[in-house]
């Protein structure tokens, strides 16, 4: 029994490093992409050299996806070893089960899409997807008017932050916060591609969600997508840990999802607060 709790250990130990470095991963594999648009012809942003490849933007999702995931098993790993008849473990390594084959297409995926990578490929740029007028889920979201646009990202988060509180007052609304942090942040990714983005960059015909990781914007699209990102990621973890709790863990599980709730919460606060000032600041008019 000691040797198979040493060898749990190191396990969750070693996990967790490889696991914790994924946000780290996701954010370095999106500069490197907008650092090496330069270099394809062209290509603007980092949309360009993802699009430069038929392996870039499924690697790109299978990052973010293996985020997501690698956020909840930090949290399941993190309440598991509250108690000492570890209740959760059965249940993080059958997530580990599924995890590990994500984690495979992620890596397969970006060494292909990495090799595949021509300085001669003729790419596409960003205006030609994030268009009104294509078809297509890029153009749906910058067809979409930008008031309604803001008005569903406001009224979607509110209808978050409110359920976050209740939350803490009724526990079977916690499931209900992690499904509602996951539909706010697509209603937050569309809001920026119809609305947000054409505000920070002071032209109603420019909607592409990655030109706003570039120096001429100061970098803003980072200040904008690391709490999205943080935000729904926890809020998703919140929601998983709500369901079914092991009685040996009520009491931890509680001030646990508190806390990730708090963070999540949190993100999309300063989320929405930025793309607040975005559009008053802004000198477009609509």
């Amino acid at each position: 029994q000691i040797e198979l709790e040493r060898r749990t250990y190191l396990i969750a130990t070693t996990l967790t490093l490889v696991l914790a470095l994924q946000g780290f991963a996701l954010l370095l594999m999106v500069f490197n992409a907008d650092a090496m648009a330069p270099l394809l012809i062209g290509a603007m942003c980092a949309f360009g050299t993802f699009n430069a490849s038929v392996f870039g933007f499924p690697a790109l999702f299978a990052k973010m996806a293996l985020f997501f995931a690698a956020i909840v098993w930090l949290a399941m790993n993190h309440a598991d070893v509250q108690a000492r008849d570890y209740p959760l473990t059965r249940r993080k390594y059958a997530l580990l089960l599924l995890i590990a084959p994500l984690g495979l297409a992620d890596a397969g995926l970006s060494l292909a899409y990495f090799g595949d990578l021509k300085t001669d490929t003729l790419t596409s740029c960003c205006g030609t997807v994030f268009n009104p007028g294509k078809s297509g889920l890029g153009g749906e979201a910058a067809a979409l008017d930008p008031r309604t646009a803001l008005f569903l990202l406001a009224g979607s988060l509110g209808l978050t932050t409110v359920l976050g509180w209740l939350a803490d007052r009724r526990p079977a609304m916690a499931i209900a916060y992690g499904v509602a942090s996951t539909v706010f942040f697509g209603v937050a990714l569309a809001a920026v591609v119809s609305a947000v983005s054409i505000y920070i960059y002071e032209n109603p015909h420019h909607h592409c969600p990655f030109c706003l990781l570039k120096r001429e914007y100061n970098y803003i699209g980072f200040a904008l997508y690391a709490p999205l990102f943080v935000g729904a990621a926890c809020g998703l973890a919140s929601g998983v840990l709500s369901l079914r709790p092991p009685p040996s863990l009520q009491t931890q599980l509680a001030r646990l999802t508190r806390q990730l709730r708090r963070v999540s919460m949190g993100g999309f606060l300063v989320f929405g607060g930025l793309c607040a000032w975005a559009v008053v600041s802004s000198g477009l008019r609509i």
